[in-house]
Protein backbone atom coordinates (compact mmCIF):
# COMPACT_ATOMS: atom_id res chain seq x y z
CA UNK A 1 0.00 0.00 0.00
CA UNK A 2 1.42 3.69 -0.73
CA UNK A 3 0.63 6.69 0.95
CA UNK A 4 1.44 9.82 -0.73
CA UNK A 5 1.99 12.91 2.16
CA UNK A 6 1.30 16.38 1.36
CA UNK A 7 2.30 18.26 4.70
CA UNK A 8 6.04 17.55 5.31
CA UNK A 9 8.15 18.44 8.46
CA UNK A 10 12.04 18.24 7.66
CA UNK A 11 14.81 19.41 9.67
CA UNK A 12 18.57 19.82 8.51
CA UNK A 13 17.32 21.17 5.40
CA UNK A 14 20.52 23.13 5.12
CA UNK A 15 22.86 19.95 5.31
CA UNK A 16 24.66 18.18 2.43
CA UNK A 17 21.32 15.12 2.44
CA UNK A 18 18.78 17.89 3.64
CA UNK A 19 19.39 19.71 1.07
CA UNK A 20 18.85 17.46 -1.84
CA UNK A 21 15.58 16.05 -0.01
CA UNK A 22 14.40 19.87 0.46
CA UNK A 23 14.28 20.29 -3.35
CA UNK A 24 13.01 17.04 -4.13
CA UNK A 25 9.81 17.96 -1.70
CA UNK A 26 9.35 21.55 -3.24
CA UNK A 27 8.93 19.70 -6.19
CA UNK A 28 6.55 17.25 -5.73
CA UNK A 29 3.23 18.02 -7.40
CA UNK A 30 1.59 16.42 -4.31
CA UNK A 31 3.24 18.49 -1.47
CA UNK A 32 1.12 21.30 -0.49
CA UNK A 33 3.53 22.20 3.03
CA UNK A 34 7.20 21.90 3.68
CA UNK A 35 8.35 22.86 7.13
CA UNK A 36 11.77 23.54 7.20
CA UNK A 37 12.75 25.11 10.79
CA UNK A 38 16.93 25.71 9.95
CA UNK A 39 19.29 28.20 11.17
CA UNK A 40 20.24 30.18 8.01
CA UNK A 41 17.38 31.27 5.60
CA UNK A 42 16.54 28.99 2.91
CA UNK A 43 15.33 29.65 -0.69
CA UNK A 44 12.18 30.75 -1.02
CA UNK A 45 9.30 29.13 -2.58
CA UNK A 46 5.22 29.13 -2.11
CA UNK A 47 4.89 25.39 -0.50
CA UNK A 48 7.95 26.52 2.09
CA UNK A 49 7.63 27.99 5.50
CA UNK A 50 11.16 28.35 7.15
CA UNK A 51 11.17 29.55 10.80
CA UNK A 52 14.73 30.81 11.31
CA UNK A 53 16.88 30.03 14.36
CA UNK A 54 18.29 27.39 16.69
CA UNK A 55 16.28 24.03 16.31
CA UNK A 56 15.52 23.33 19.60
CA UNK A 57 14.22 26.50 20.32
CA UNK A 58 11.85 26.36 17.49
CA UNK A 59 10.46 22.95 18.09
CA UNK A 60 8.07 24.61 20.58
CA UNK A 61 6.62 27.09 18.51
CA UNK A 62 5.99 24.93 14.89
CA UNK A 63 2.76 24.72 14.56
CA UNK A 64 -0.05 22.49 11.65
CA UNK A 65 -0.56 18.94 10.61
CA UNK A 66 1.83 16.89 9.10
CA UNK A 67 1.76 13.99 7.64
CA UNK A 68 5.32 12.72 7.77
CA UNK A 69 8.45 13.53 8.96
CA UNK A 70 12.28 13.71 8.30
CA UNK A 71 15.22 14.29 9.93
CA UNK A 72 18.34 14.67 8.54
CA UNK A 73 19.65 16.62 11.85
CA UNK A 74 24.00 15.60 12.44
CA UNK A 75 26.99 17.09 13.21
CA UNK A 76 30.59 15.32 13.94
CA UNK A 77 33.04 15.44 16.90
CA UNK A 78 35.33 17.70 15.62
CA UNK A 79 32.50 20.92 14.31
CA UNK A 80 30.53 20.12 17.72
CA UNK A 81 33.58 20.98 20.15
CA UNK A 82 33.10 18.08 22.18
CA UNK A 83 31.27 14.57 22.99
CA UNK A 84 28.74 16.16 24.95
CA UNK A 85 28.29 18.55 22.55
CA UNK A 86 27.86 16.31 19.73
CA UNK A 87 25.06 13.89 21.76
CA UNK A 88 22.96 16.88 22.56
CA UNK A 89 22.50 17.34 18.68
CA UNK A 90 23.06 13.64 16.97
CA UNK A 91 21.03 12.22 19.81
CA UNK A 92 19.11 14.81 22.01
CA UNK A 93 17.76 17.02 19.39
CA UNK A 94 16.86 14.13 17.06
CA UNK A 95 14.68 12.39 19.71
CA UNK A 96 12.95 15.92 20.84
CA UNK A 97 12.52 16.72 16.91
CA UNK A 98 10.87 13.20 16.58
CA UNK A 99 8.32 13.99 19.45
CA UNK A 100 7.63 17.24 18.48
CA UNK A 101 6.82 15.46 14.87
CA UNK A 102 4.74 13.25 16.60
CA UNK A 103 2.62 15.97 18.44
CA UNK A 104 2.18 17.44 15.25
CA UNK A 105 0.40 14.51 13.72
CA UNK A 106 3.01 12.69 11.78
CA UNK A 107 2.87 8.98 11.29
CA UNK A 108 6.01 8.25 9.74
CA UNK A 109 9.48 8.82 10.88
CA UNK A 110 11.70 8.66 8.42
CA UNK A 111 15.65 9.63 10.10
CA UNK A 112 19.53 9.22 8.75
CA UNK A 113 21.14 7.31 11.27
CA UNK A 114 24.60 5.52 10.05
CA UNK A 115 26.15 2.68 8.95
CA UNK A 116 27.17 0.11 12.70
CA UNK A 117 24.89 1.97 14.40
CA UNK A 118 24.65 0.00 17.99
CA UNK A 119 23.62 1.21 21.54
CA UNK A 120 26.27 -1.06 22.69
CA UNK A 121 29.59 -0.53 20.31
CA UNK A 122 32.39 0.53 21.61
CA UNK A 123 32.50 3.31 18.77
CA UNK A 124 31.64 6.78 20.40
CA UNK A 125 29.87 7.77 17.22
CA UNK A 126 28.60 4.38 16.46
CA UNK A 127 27.37 3.83 20.25
CA UNK A 128 25.84 7.36 20.24
CA UNK A 129 23.91 6.18 16.65
CA UNK A 130 22.37 2.75 18.54
CA UNK A 131 21.23 5.40 21.27
CA UNK A 132 19.50 7.27 18.77
CA UNK A 133 17.88 4.66 16.82
CA UNK A 134 16.35 2.85 20.60
CA UNK A 135 15.04 6.12 22.07
CA UNK A 136 13.21 6.56 18.52
CA UNK A 137 11.92 3.35 18.95
CA UNK A 138 10.90 3.67 22.50
CA UNK A 139 8.41 6.31 21.32
CA UNK A 140 6.55 3.68 19.11
CA UNK A 141 5.74 5.53 15.91
CA UNK A 142 3.07 3.85 13.89
CA UNK A 143 5.75 3.43 11.30
CA UNK A 144 9.74 4.42 11.49
CA UNK A 145 12.45 4.38 8.95
CA UNK A 146 16.14 4.31 10.27
CA UNK A 147 18.43 5.00 7.08
CA UNK A 148 22.08 3.84 8.09
CA UNK A 149 24.08 5.14 5.16
CA UNK A 150 27.71 4.64 4.84
CA UNK A 151 30.25 7.45 3.91
CA UNK A 152 28.30 10.38 2.09
CA UNK A 153 29.86 11.53 -0.98
CA UNK A 154 28.63 14.98 -2.04
CA UNK A 155 30.04 18.60 -2.04
CA UNK A 156 29.55 20.30 1.08
CA UNK A 157 29.48 24.17 1.73
CA UNK A 158 32.06 23.22 4.92
CA UNK A 159 34.14 20.49 3.33
CA UNK A 160 34.77 17.65 6.00
CA UNK A 161 38.78 16.52 5.39
CA UNK A 162 38.17 12.86 6.99
CA UNK A 163 35.00 12.23 3.95
CA UNK A 164 37.42 14.12 1.58
CA UNK A 165 40.18 11.51 2.40
CA UNK A 166 37.87 8.52 2.98
CA UNK A 167 35.56 9.08 -0.34
CA UNK A 168 38.04 8.09 -3.04
CA UNK A 169 38.35 4.40 -1.28
CA UNK A 170 34.63 4.49 0.30
CA UNK A 171 33.81 4.44 -3.54
CA UNK A 172 35.65 1.14 -4.16
CA UNK A 173 34.47 -0.73 -0.93
CA UNK A 174 31.64 -3.28 -2.50
CA UNK A 175 28.28 -3.67 -0.11
CA UNK A 176 26.84 -1.79 2.55
CA UNK A 177 29.97 -0.17 3.06
CA UNK A 178 30.07 2.03 -0.48
CA UNK A 179 29.92 5.05 -0.35
CA UNK A 180 26.78 6.84 -1.08
CA UNK A 181 25.85 10.28 -2.67
CA UNK A 182 23.67 12.80 -0.77
CA UNK A 183 21.12 12.55 -3.80
CA UNK A 184 20.60 9.37 -3.98
CA UNK A 185 20.34 9.16 0.05
CA UNK A 186 17.50 11.87 -0.61
CA UNK A 187 16.32 10.05 -4.09
CA UNK A 188 15.90 6.78 -1.24
CA UNK A 189 13.93 8.67 2.03
CA UNK A 190 12.25 9.89 -0.81
CA UNK A 191 10.73 6.16 -2.18
CA UNK A 192 10.65 5.15 1.64
CA UNK A 193 8.27 8.00 2.07
CA UNK A 194 6.21 6.55 0.03
CA UNK A 195 5.70 2.99 1.78
CA UNK A 196 3.22 2.47 4.04
CA UNK A 197 3.72 0.04 6.68
CA UNK A 198 3.78 -1.00 10.13
CA UNK A 199 6.22 -0.86 12.64
CA UNK A 200 10.12 -0.17 12.63
CA UNK A 201 11.89 -0.53 9.03
CA UNK A 202 16.04 -0.37 9.12
CA UNK A 203 17.60 0.37 5.48
CA UNK A 204 21.10 -0.56 5.46
CA UNK A 205 23.57 1.65 2.71
CA UNK A 206 23.32 -0.98 -0.26
CA UNK A 207 19.79 -0.87 0.15
CA UNK A 208 19.82 2.97 -0.02
CA UNK A 209 21.82 3.02 -3.25
CA UNK A 210 19.61 1.08 -5.29
CA UNK A 211 16.63 2.77 -3.87
CA UNK A 212 18.05 6.01 -4.70
CA UNK A 213 18.93 5.17 -8.42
Amino acid sequence: MYLTPQHVLLAGASGLTGEHLLDRLLNEPTITRVLAPSRRPLAEHPHLENPVGETAELLPRLSGQVDIAFCCLGTTIKKAGSEQAFRAVDLDLVVAFAKRARELGARHLIVISALGADPSSSIFYNRVKGEMEAALKAQDWPQLTLCRPSLLLGERTEPRLAEQLAGPLSRLIPGKYHGIEACQLARAMWRLALEEQEGVRVVESDELRKLGK
